[in-house]
């Protein structure tokens, strides 16, 4: 291993490391400081308030030391809970002030600022309010208890975060710190940074795998339930592939390391969740917007309270309460934790079922799906196919051995999905395969090449009809192959056609029940193919699929998606798993890719199932409707607050009943409606997908 590659290994490996205990230091730090903060604050306040006790009761207690409960001590007292405390809020006010917008920082800045400041001239000059018959009363412990509040609602939003990242951190956690790297035969154990790709890793029973790789020796059961969401354990041989940080159950095998540090499954699990719980979906980007008009119009009221409260009753220290009591209880502090609280909780949740929401926008379009386009081979199939019949056409020029051995020549040079089944298949009947020149591949339609000095295509026979070729013969034993839901590729030799091949994609076992589900979520499932109509119906009825969209070019399939968008099929949702799904993963509202899918189209996808388990499907979308319904509740309960608390803060009740709505309250009330939101939001951590269908009727 030479030094420059093993200096790369370890960069790699840092990007999956480092995020961790920079993430750990940044949220305990914002913790500690909250704790710190909000533990002297209420010190402080609940002096504050003890020495305001024989004002507030208006009578003299002898316990009290008259010092103690004078203004200046409560001045005192009272400061540091203001400028150190609470100093967040008022510089975010300076900073909204600054860019000539305001936020739920000037509100509380506004409220408590004003408060203090009015009690600062009542302590510092008492005779300028006596002399125009006023009490010079003060209100320190009113812009203390308000402030204390609002930390502590501060707190629970961070606890709140800290808790919806539990996924993240537990994810970090699952990859070993080291590896047992055979290298010259010996197996040592090494730190996991310095594997570089390449490596052979030994893993032994009960051990988790430290990356991602392909098995090599032996064979065992590996459990990704950790990573997929599956509990079932899945069997692993010479061939497959593993994923790093999941569970070796039984067996020891040796696996080669394909990926390390950011390119691995589960780097890239924690960056998307990481991303979706960062981003902001339309609602959220709404309610903003609503908190940037709404605090304006918010002071505007409270001035005009000032205002009219000071001309009517001619006590400036009553319009000063009421001017308070507004700019606290309308503080929209609900409706900023309303969407993002949700939107972290299930992000979280998600990736603890196997369902990585690229960005809060495709957690939010998921539920208001109406359509949901399936890919056939390996979103509703296995995706792993198998040559189930071969027949040598009648009056074929060549032999049954040559033929296959001319094909599994150039087949192998094929990326089709189908070419490694036919290959195989091939491979183990014919006898040596001749040189292949002059390949060429036909997107959607077949393959070219020169084998033995021969011309050979194998394709579609809509290729070789497209090409001239008289297919009169095939079609009898194609309409047979297509009715037992076979795909069909045509062997051509020199022009003449010589053979065909019956293939076969098993379908998923739970593929019905999936799509069942889809149904009784209201959804319209399609079913969209490049194979023969009748291949794809057969498929789409074993299944419960009644709209098939078959014989589609791989780089029309996006065109399909535009078309059903165009149509108003509502929102269009694309369920595909590999390179050739890509445009219309990308073309969709929504975008759900398999995970054990191609790369290109796990990137070009809003939703990844980590699992390649369609039950996924039905649970991302459930999911996202719950998060969407409690998004919902928590704006309607945040806003209503707010819209039925200003007019009674700002004295509505006062002439009929004499009630007055004391800021400490209005405070009290506001960080009640914050937790409120918290608190529902995180139920969202009680999520559980429901169950397929047990049995789904033919």
């Amino acid at each position: 291993m030479s030094a420059p590659a093993a200096a790369s290994s370890c960069c790699h490996n840092e990007a999956l490391a480092a995020p961790s205990p920079s993430l750990e230091r940044e949220l305990a730090h914002e913790l500690t400081l909250l704790r710190r903060r909000l533990a002297v604050a209420t010190v402080l306040t609940l002096l504050v308030m003890l020495a305001s006790l024989p004002h507030m009761l208006g009578m003299h207690l002898g316990w009290l030391p008259s010092w103690f409960t004078s203004p200046w001590s409560q001045l005192v007292l009272s400061a540091p809970v203001l400028f150190w405390c609470g100093r967040e809020f008022f510089s975010g006010a300076v900073s909204a002030l600054l860019r000539r917008s305001a936020d739920m920082n000037t509100l509380v800045a506004a409220g408590t600022g004003i408060a203090w400041l009015a009690s600062l001239v009542a302590t510092v000059a008492p005779g300028l309010l006596t002399a125009e018959g006023l009490p010079a009363d003060v209100y320190y412990e009113t812009a203390a208890v308000i402030l204390t509040l609002v930390l502590l609602g501060r707190l629970l939003e961070a606890r709140a975060r800290g808790q919806t990242s539990e996924a993240i951190r537990r994810l970090l956690q699952l990859q070993p710190p080291t590896a047992r790297v055979l290298r010259d035969g010996v197996a040592s154990e090494v730190p996991v940074a310095t594997v570089v790709v390449g490596d052979r890793l030994q893993v032994r029973p009960g051990e988790k795998l430290p990356l991602d790789g392909v098995v090599e020796e032996g064979s065992s059961w590996v459990e990704e339930s950790m990573l997929t969401g599956e509990p079932v354990p899945v069997a692993k041989g010479p061939g497959d592939a593993v994923i790093g940080a999941s569970l070796n159950r039984s067996g020891s095998f040796t696996y080669r390391v394909t990926r390390v540090g950011s390119d691995t499954v589960l780097a890239r699990i924690i960056e998307l969740v990481r991303q979706a719980q960062s981003s902001r979906t339309r609602v959220q980007r709404l309610a903003d917007q609503v908190v940037g008009w709404f605090v304006p119009v918010v002071i505007a009221i409270a001035i005009a309270a000032f205002v009219l409260w000071f001309l009517l009753s001619g006590n400036g220290v009553l319009a000063m309460l009421f001017l308070v009591s507004v700019l606290v209880i309308a503080c929209p502090c609900a409706l900023g934790l309303a969407t993002p609280t949700a939107i972290m909780v299930a992000s979280g949740k998600g990736a603890e079922n196997g369902l990585i929401f690229r960005s809060a926008e495709a957690l939010e379009t998921a539920g208001g799906l109406r359509t949901i386009v399936l890919d056939k081979t390996g979103t509703l199939t296995r995706g792993e196919p198998e040559v189930t019949d071969f027949e040598v056409l009648p009056g074929s020029a060549l032999p049954a051995q040559t033929l296959l051995g001319l094909v599994a020549a150039v087949e192998s040079r094929s990326e089709h999905p189908l070419a490694e089944a036919v290959t195989a298949y091939a491979s183990s009947r014919a006898g040596a395969a001749p040189a292949v020149t002059q390949f060429e591949a036909l997107a959607g339609r077949g393959i070219r090449a020169t084998a033995g000095g021969r011309d050979v295509r194998v394709g579609s026979p809509r290729w070789l009809a497209e090409a001239g070729l008289d297919t009169a013969a095939l079609d009898a034993v194609v309409a047979r192959l297509e009715r037992a839901a076979r795909s069909v590729a045509v062997v051509v030799v020199d022009g003449r056609i010589e053979a065909c091949f019956g293939i076969a994609d098993p379908i998923k076992p739970e593929a019905r029940a999936a799509v069942a589900a889809l149904r009784r979520l209201g959804l319209e499932v399609v079913l969209l193919s490049g194979d023969a109509r009748r291949t794809a119906e057969v498929v789409a009825a074993e299944v419960g699929i009644v709209r098939v969209i078959a014989e589609v070019h791989p780089g029309d399939k996006a065109s399909v998606v535009r078309q059903l968008q165009a149509q108003g099929s509502g929102p269009v949702a694309m369920v595909g798993d590999g390179i050739n799904d890509a445009p219309a993963l990308a073309q969709a509202d929504v975008g759900i890719a398999m995970g054990t899918g191609a790369d290109v189209a796990i990137a070009a996808s809003d939703i990844t199932l980590l699992s390649g388990h369609l039950a996924g499907v039905p649970a991302a979308i459930e999911l996202s409707r719950r998060t969407m319904a409690t998004i919902r509740q928590n704006l309607f309960f945040a806003f209503a607050y707010n819209v039925a608390g200003i007019p009674i803060a700002a004295g509505l009740l006062f002439p009929f009943t004499g009630w007055l709505l004391n800021p400490m309250l209005a405070g009290a009330a506001m960080a009640f409606s914050s937790v409120s939101v918290v608190s529902n939001a995180l139920r969202l951590r009680r999520f559980r997908p429901a169950p397929l269908p047990a049995q789904v009727p033919a």
